[in-house]
């Protein structure tokens, strides 16, 4: 077939392309929105679909050496097995749409107790026992949540950011936890849970001053009942830094951090690095502006109030008003000190750390796998997928896979010989050494204009809403020995007196063995550096060193050994 030149190729494939139906056009250019749209939003549903929805297997990182690793591997079932998302939830987006703003929490009503911090600021705690999600709750505090003889565990959990009691995997850990047996108190930052600001004092994501308060009022009210502490989000930052602080000094016997920042600074740069993640933070910069507009009174007069308004983003909230409140010099500054990676390898209780690979707010990125991996006490999870905070699996979406993973261990925890909870009666407990880092964060405007930092008074100051029923108690039981006459008193004497020396010697011994511990490392440590230093010595000194030697023995032996042997 002959064609006219004069006719441009173009013209013949225009007028093909006119020939096709204009509704393939549309088909095709919905198939490309799809495309577009299922990688945008990182949907696996092709994955799972392709793989017959058997799920993804869940890695546990752990010290090889580690009993608590073992120990988790072998008999947490849930951990062993794989994760599958909900099929209609396939993407970390979706999950964490859906927890955000539907999440399906079971039916919830807690018991409130409000505590006062040593700065006046008031901390509501929300409680929940297995009697209130069987029988029902009247919504008011009597006592009964936990009694001081009650040896039930107690789990205190403290949510994320902007996040109080209210919130949907709030309440699916607590409802799960209580159903279980287990005595739940939802731990609610300042100025959140419909409580108001009291003093100048707000909280942040490395402020651990609070929850210190609240599980050592927890300890010395309930000193019978083993403490348990799960962390969501920047919430786990605040409990993964606390325990790292404290060490072996903490009340705590296990804990779990699920979705933690771990480094503030690696999430403020992946935050701001796709299109996907501004809209994250945007929606959590809203949150926090409504934070603050809540507490404008106050706020108002501590802060750059009018940055906060105008605040697009999580870092310009932070410059305008976080790092004001807590003192640093920047927004890195306190990104840097706040992270609670690096206080990962002071963690001296069983800590479980679940994280998923496709968070879309906390990256992968800054998860301290080395950090981990060294520390005998830390089992972390890592899951493909999961989202923020979300978990959901399941084809109704009816649970969340880390609220029954928690639950599983602090239950392998419970029954555990790993588990020693060393009571010292009678004498203090040892503090660590404490570090400038979180020493009096907080601007106090007084009445007279001048400004002074809150948080300089010791961590034993009373607190407003302790009890001190174990102190009239210890005075009515000293008067009580005192009258049951003088026969008597010389033997409770010699005997408290040998108790006393008991608990010295114990505390001596537990205060020396860490210490000794370290100075063994590090004299093992010495003795590997030096020899090899006397390696690398000999190494970079034979060749000057081999030549004098041979030289000499030369000329020593010459007359008995054969010139042929020194001959190269």
């Amino acid at each position: 077939m002959d064609c006219d030149p004069a006719i441009s190729p173009y013209d013949l494939l225009f007028q093909a392309l006119a020939l096709i139906p204009v509704s393939h056009y549309f088909l095709a250019a919905f198939f490309l929105f799809l495309v577009s749209l299922y990688n945008f939003l990182e949907i696996h549903f092709l994955h799972d679909l392709l793989t017959l929805f058997i799920g993804d297997p869940v890695t546990l990182t752990y010290n090889s050496c580690s009993d608590l690793g073992r120990s988790v591997a072998a008999k947490c079932k849930i951990l062993q097995q794989r994760y599958l998302a909900t099929p209609w939830l396939s993407s970390p987006h979706l999950q964490t749409a859906f927890l955000s703003f539907h999440g399906r929490p079971p039916p919830v009503t807690y018991r409130r107790h409000l505590f006062r911090a040593f700065d006046g600021g008031t901390i509501a705690l929300d409680w929940l026992t297995y009697s209130d999600v069987v029988e029902g709750s009247s919504g008011v505090f009597d006592g009964s949540a936990a009694r001081k003889g009650d040896k039930t565990p107690i789990v205190i959990v403290i949510p994320g950011l902007t996040s109080d009691s209210t919130a949907a995997y709030v309440k699916h850990i607590a409802f799960n936890m209580a159903r279980h047996g287990w005595s739940v108190v939802v731990c609610n930052h300042r100025g959140l849970g419909g409580v108001s600001l009291t003093s100048d004092c707000c909280y942040n994501a490395g402020w651990t001053e609070d929850v210190r308060k609240i599980i050592d009022h927890l300890s010395c009210e309930y000193p019978e009942a083993p403490l348990y502490a799960v962390g969501t989000s920047i919430g786990a930052n605040i409990l993964v830094k606390y325990l790292g602080e404290d060490g072996a000094n903490t009340p705590v016997v296990g804990a779990a951090a699920i979705c933690s920042p771990w480094d503030l600074l690696v999430c403020d740069r992946f935050i701001n690095r796709r299109p996907m993640q501004k809209v994250y933070d945007r929606v959590l910069t809203v949150g926090l502006q409504g934070y603050a507009q809540l507490h404008r009174s106050i706020l108002s007069r501590l802060v750059n109030w009018e940055g906060v308004e105008k605040s697009s983003s999580l870092r310009e909230f932070d410059n305008h008003a976080t790092r004001i409140l807590g003192k640093f010099e920047t927004v890195d500054t306190f990104y840097r000190r706040s992270s609670s990676t690096n206080y990962v390898e002071n963690v001296s209780v069983p800590l479980l750390c679940v994280s998923a690979l496709d968070d879309p707010v906390c990256t992968s990125e800054a998860i301290p796998w080395d950090e981990c991996r060294v520390n005998e006490n830390i089992v972390l999870a890592t899951t493909p997928h999961g989202g923020h905070l979300a978990f959901y699996e399941g084809i109704t979406a009816s649970g969340i896979w880390w609220v029954r993973a928690v639950n599983e261990f602090f239950g392998v925890l419970r029954t555990s010989p790993l588990i020693k909870r060393q009571k010292m009666q009678g004498s203090p407990v040892p503090k660590p050494l404490h570090t400038s880092i979180d020493h009096a964060p907080y601007l106090n405007v007084m009445g007279d204009g001048m400004v002074s930092a809150v948080g300089n008074e010791p961590r034993d100051a009373l607190q407003e809403d302790t009890s001190n029923d174990h102190i009239i108690h210890s005075k009515k039981d000293e008067g009580t020995i005192s009258d049951n006459g003088t026969s008597f008193e010389l033997t409770d004497k010699l005997s408290s007196d040998e108790q006393i020396k008991q608990k010295v010697e114990k505390n001596v011994k537990e205060l020396i063995f860490p210490v000794q511990r370290s100075i063994d490392k590090l004299s093992r440590r010495s003795r590997q550096s030096m020899w090899l230093l006397a390696y690398i010595a000999i190494v970079t000194t034979w060749p000057s060193v081999g030549s004098i030697i041979v030289s000499v023995l030369k000329k020593r032996f010459k007359t008995s050994i054969p010139g042929t042997l020194f001959r190269k």
